[in-house]
């Protein structure tokens, strides 16, 4: 499972975006050529726990979802089958996205579901079992955005790279949030040594916090406390940009030759940015701002 082992690296950027800092990017978009970045990681120990007798992944996401994107190129490797139910309309032809064509040609099974019926496969657990056949022993569900307890482990496995890499621990981590669950998983790896910044790309967001120290004691870690999350970066909430946030993105991919996207990663590094200038950090102070990946949504900015 060749698949499963890899690492990325460890870049150090020097950019007058970031002044005053010590600044290290950990490239999880270069971690693997299809599954990249902190779905990869998310994905990791769920399929290496795998029963054997597994033959389908079941999981839920929306039309440009990194994570059913993830899920259908981990699914075509290893030999699994997919089944992705996509928030929109039963029943109707719609045109699909370039990443549920992508999932479509990797062989993922796309089912559309209803707005309620999307909001209870997040609350109820065995919801997904309207889409699959009655008796689906074979089956694996994985919750949006592959939240998880072995999502958590996976993560957590990132710090130790970097300490690695730095040679140390590292003071300082920043990445963006979602499901909070890559916040959780670096939470955990810094084991209550230095503090984790999260940059939440949801608006009203502020249930994270709780649901991180619920994942994080579920995972059989301590509630640790050493982390932040901002929510003044959402730029309106996710999916949403502002003429600003884009407009940096590009700045910063010229000056750092370092692609990046306005959903997640963007909303990172214009808010470390932001922070650099408003002096939320000691002169020469290092930090680890981790790369998620998802590049491939940026097809959905590409024909907007």
């Amino acid at each position: 499972m060749n698949f499963l082992s890899h690492s990325s690296p460890l870049q150090n950027i020097q950019s007058p975006l970031f002044p005053g800092i010590d600044l290290w990017v950990k490239r999880d978009d270069l971690l693997q050529p299809q599954v990249s970045g902190n779905k990869f990681r998310k994905l990791k120990h769920t399929l290496l726990a795998a029963d054997p007798r597994l033959t389908t992944l079941v999981s839920m996401g929306g039309a440009w979802s990194n994570h059913l994107h993830a899920l259908a190129h981990a699914g075509h490797i290893l030999g699994f089958r997919t089944i992705g139910l996509v928030r929109g309309i039963p029943g109707e032809a719609q045109a699909l996205t370039a990443t549920l064509e992508d999932c479509r040609q990797l062989g993922m099974e796309l089912h559309f579901v209803s707005r309620a019926d999307y909001r209870e496969l997040r609350d109820q657990i065995d919801h997904w079992r309207l889409w699959v056949p009655p008796e689906s022993n074979n089956y694996l569900w994985l919750p949006e955005g592959g939240s998880s307890v072995e999502a958590v482990r996976g993560m957590a496995e990132l710090v130790d790279e970097v300490r690695h890499e730095l040679g140390e621990h590292p003071s300082n981590m920043i990445v963006a949030c979602g499901t909070g669950t890559s916040l959780a998983g670096i939470v955990a790896g810094m084991q209550d040594r230095g503090r984790v910044i999260g940059i939440a790309a949801v608006q009203n967001s502020q249930y994270l916090r709780a649901q991180i120290q619920e994942l994080l004691v579920r995972a059989e870690h301590p509630a640790y406390d050493n982390f932040d999350i901002l929510h003044e970066f959402t730029h309106g909430g996710f999916a949403k940009t502002s003429p600003q946030l884009l407009a940096f993105c590009d700045r910063f991919f010229a000056d750092t030759h370092i692609p990046v996207e306005p959903i997640y990663t963007g909303k990172m590094f214009y808010a470390l940015h932001q922070l650099c200038h408003a002096g939320k950090f000691s002169a020469g102070e290092r930090v680890v701002a981790v790369h998620t990946g998802g590049l491939q949504g940026n097809r959905g900015f590409l024909q907007s």
